[in-house]
């Protein structure tokens, strides 16, 4: 049975904002075409672009036609929507590379069988259009008093040391445009977004209805944040990227991982295709015995699996059992599982001629690599068992590193208490 769209995305407490009642008896009378919008602003999204694409998704998997539009003519420009000052502008050069890196994502994510995802860059009908042509046919229509009191625009132009350039001013103009040619291009109907692009999409729903007499539609989900207020999809290290080069699987799956209790059955309700008697039930698990942390272990399967595919899932657990286990083997990870788990840890190399000589003395290489000040509080701490290599604890203040250190890959794992790593990688001299 073909799921009810707007029933599904209520039911996920997904709907922040439609722009008018009779979205639902459209949506049900037949397929509908419709678009979300994506900033190349890096040549990577990142997860909070997990919910526009998992929108799509769903939009699809109800029957709909999905059109991803990628901001080559916007990019030029920037949205200020949510900024608090102006953007520093890419150069088209490094904006192709961002296109190109974004558009592998979404079609590896998104549906694209008979014809039911359409990847268009508005750059196709942004970078002909004519000034004069432009004004007069487009700008007339928007009211500058309008604009203004807009909270994207009016947030910078109350900021003294802020202010908002005309490049920027003019975003507004250029979105409803895009919702206008694509109508006039594919038929679609629907525009989709954040919270944060209601006043855009509403512009454009407004100027379809003037120039073409039709009635289009906007609709809006709410912004993730985090229960305690932090801002959703960044970490010490910086924003989770869908691309494994930037943030690797097992990056990715701990990020879900250690979601907290208040949020974490709110994500399953927007991040997966859970049925909500399942999300209840872990619900109800996360009450009961939030210290197994089921909800979080299901949430990371899940969204870990969507993006990176079963292999990278598999790859990511397995690491996980090994390193938080206290009897496991980290010797029997494979290279490519040590990589991505320690992918972004502070790392140096060691000629691999120099293990069993005092220049790979453990004591010397903590000072070395920082996670000591001095070679007395190595000293002092080693007793203890404060400093483990390959997470087996050493206690001898003259261990030396040798070649029965190395895993596989060449890595040599250096660990002071239970956070701080150091990875030394062993290169050919």
């Amino acid at each position: 049975m073909t799921p009810d769209f707007l029933q599904d995305l209520q039911e996920r407490n997904l709907i922040h904002q439609v722009s008018a009642p009779g979205l639902a008896d459209v949506l049900r009378a037949g397929p509908v075409t419709g678009y979300i919008g994506f900033d190349p602003s890096a040549d990577s999204l990142h997860v909070g672009s997990l919910l526009p694409l998992m929108t799509l998704l769903r939009f699809q998997r109800a029957g709909h036609r999905a059109i991803a539009l990628l901001g080559g003519g916007t990019g030029l420009i920037g949205d200020p929507s949510g900024k608090e000052s102006e953007r520093s502008l890419l150069s088209r050069e490094q904006l192709a590379q961002n296109l190109a890196g974004i558009r592998r994502q979404v079609e590896r994510f998104l549906d694209g069988a008979g014809g039911r995802l359409l990847l268009v860059d508005n750059a196709e009908w942004l970078c002909q259009l004519n000034l004069v042509d432009f004004l007069r046919d487009i700008g007339k229509h928007f009211s500058v008093n309008q604009m203004i009191a807009r909270d994207s625009v009016r947030m910078r132009l109350e900021g003294r040391e802020q202010g908002i350039s005309f490049t920027e001013f003019s975003y507004m103009l250029l979105q409803a445009y895009d919702f206008l040619a694509l109508y006039d291009r594919h038929g679609c109907t629907l525009q989709m977004g954040g919270s944060d692009q209601w006043g855009n999409i509403l512009s454009g729903c407004d100027l379809i209805r003037r120039l073409r007499g039709v009635e289009a539609y906007g609709l809006t989900m709410p912004l993730v944040t985090r229960a305690d207020g932090r801002k959703f999809g960044k970490t010490e290290e910086g924003n989770i990227w869908l691309d494994p080069e930037r943030t690797s699987p097992y990056q990715f799956y701990q990020f879900w991982m250690n979601v907290e209790d208040a949020d974490v059955v709110r994500y399953l309700r927007h991040f997966t295709f859970l049925a909500p008697a399942e999300i209840e039930e872990l619900a109800e698990a996360v009450r009961r015995a939030p210290e197994r942390r089921e909800a979080q272990r299901v949430l990371a399967e899940q969204v870990t699996r969507l993006v990176h595919g079963p292999e990278a899932l598999a790859r990511a657990q397995r690491a996980t059992e090994v390193l938080f286990s206290r009897d496991a083997d980290i010797r029997t990870l494979s290279a490519q599982e040590l990589a991505e788990a320690f992918q972004g840890a502070p790392s140096s190399t060691l000629d691999r001629s120099a293990l069993g000589t005092p220049q790979a003395s453990l004591v010397a290489l903590l000072v070395e690599v920082g996670l000591y000040p001095s070679r007395g509080r190595a000293r002092q701490d080693l007793p203890a068992g404060a400093i483990s290599v390959n997470h087996v604890p050493v206690r001898d203040s003259d261990y030396v590193l040798s070649e029965k250190d190395l895993l596989s890959g060449g890595f040599i794992i250096l660990r002071k208490g239970k956070k701080h790593y150091h990875v030394v990688r062993i290169g050919e001299q």
